[in-house]
């Protein structure tokens, strides 16, 4: 007898054990990295946060080869209509059960509503402003790594206590800046310091900061806050360092990173003082984890915090699917979020952790100040490490962030 072609897929299907069988059949985990992929951010998120979602992806997947993970990239262009048209269009025609990146705060505060409406989840590992875990909380959203207030906290409060009691800022003129000055002022002024000034310069269309480097010269404050990040504070550090202001005048990168530190080179950034919540070099297992994504990147890239949480976070999402099985996973972000803050955090870049019931992931802060270049003792070398501020330190205290979810 003839076997059809149609019979025999269905016989060697039979023949399958049924949770093959049945991941084969089911739809998969589908994950937008939306990020910056050609603008002034590119570098401190854009593909290497894109290659640390890969690289969670592929340590969870080699764990657990019945749940199939799809991963699509596209580019917010740091304009919030392009972000939220392709969050919408991510969720209405391609099944996209989670965004994750972001960068922009305020594409970050535009598609957080969306994500609710639609019942997915954003995880947010790169856009700065603390109102995500505040005014603008949601059951379908959590904010890894940092936030301005975080960062704020660790560099106003321990600059000032070192002397810092003036600064004056530039600052980024669009709603991550605004929030980085807001909150660092705060930090300074609780320390016994005060803000005698700062300018705002119209983003991303600036390259040229001598206007305000010299305006802040003129101030003569002890310490020059740089709310701003990506190519634009290398290039203001760049700037600043021509016009000399790094003899008079500490430089406080509120929202730096290790990126910036390697772009512009030792030479440029030695003496910087810079807040992070993730440094490769801290441990065994954070050199681990660098080690394993590093060879999917070009050389002398080290990934940076916001690089660091799209690994954890992704990994900690797919550790909350297995739990949860995929069909009600895909059902309802809000459950999926939930079993996350349920679940203790605990991976290579950031150890032990908990998520909040504000959707804050907690873990250390550090104060770190970058080496002279002949300090450095091998590749990525570049920090001495100043202050540790604990996990239950280092974020806003629950009470005080005006979430809507939180219980008085």
């Amino acid at each position: 007898m003839r076997l059809t072609r149609r019979a025999a897929l269905a016989t060697a299907a039979s023949l399958l054990p049924l949770p093959t069988l049945l991941a084969q059949t089911a739809e998969p985990i589908r994950i937008g990295v939306l990020t910056d992929l050609a603008g002034p951010y590119r570098d401190v998120t854009g593909p290497t946060s894109v290659a640390c979602v890969r690289q969670a992806v592929e340590e969870f997947t080699a764990q657990n080869p019945d749940i199939r993970v799809e991963v699509i990239v596209a580019d917010h262009q740091n304009k919030p209509d392009v972000g939220i048209n392709t969050v919408r269009q991510w969720f209405d025609q391609r099944g996209v059960d989670l965004v994750t990146d972001v960068g922009n705060s305020a594409i970050a505060l535009g598609i957080n509503p969306i994500c609710v409406e639609k019942d997915r989840i954003h995880l947010n590992a790169s856009a700065g402003t603390s109102d995500l875990t505040g005014r603008a909380c949601t059951p379908n959203s959590l904010h890894w790594s940092y936030d301005t207030w975080c960062l704020s906290n660790t560099s106003g409060t321990a600059l000032t206590r070192m002397g810092g009691d003036s600064w004056y800022f530039i600052t980024a003129d669009y709603a991550f800046g605004h929030a980085v000055e807001r909150d660092t002022n705060r930090f300074i002024e609780a320390a016994g310091g005060k803000m005698i000034g700062a300018s705002r310069y119209p983003f991303p269309q600036t390259t040229d900061f001598s206007a305000f480097l010299l305006q802040a010269q003129a101030s003569r404050a002890k310490v020059l806050g740089l709310a701003m990040a990506g190519d634009d504070l290398i290039n203001c550090v760049k700037q600043a360092q021509e016009f000399g202001l790094t003899r008079s005048m500490r430089l406080a990168a509120i929202i730096g990173s290790i990126t910036g530190v390697v772009a512009a080179g030792l030479p440029t950034m030695q003496g910087m003082y810079i807040a992070e919540t993730f440094w490769w070099d801290m441990d065994e297992r954070t050199r681990a984890f660098t080690a394993r994504v590093r060879s999917k990147l070009p050389a002398n890239v080290w990934p940076n915090y916001v690089h660091a949480a799209n690994y954890s976070g992704v990994l900690h999402y797919l550790k909350a699917v297995k739990e949860m099985g995929v069909a009600r996973a895909k059902a309802s972000g809000r459950e999926v979020v939930a079993q996350m803050k349920r679940m203790p955090t605990d991976d290579d870049a950031f150890g032990r952790g908990t998520i909040r019931e504000d959707g804050r992931k907690i873990h250390p802060a550090y104060l770190l100040q970058v080496k002279k270049p002949d300090e450095s003792r091998y590749p990525g070398d570049v920090y001495t490490l100043a202050a540790t501020v604990p996990g239950e330190q280092a974020f806003r205290p629950l009470s005080e962030g005006g979430c809507p979810m939180v219980r008085s």
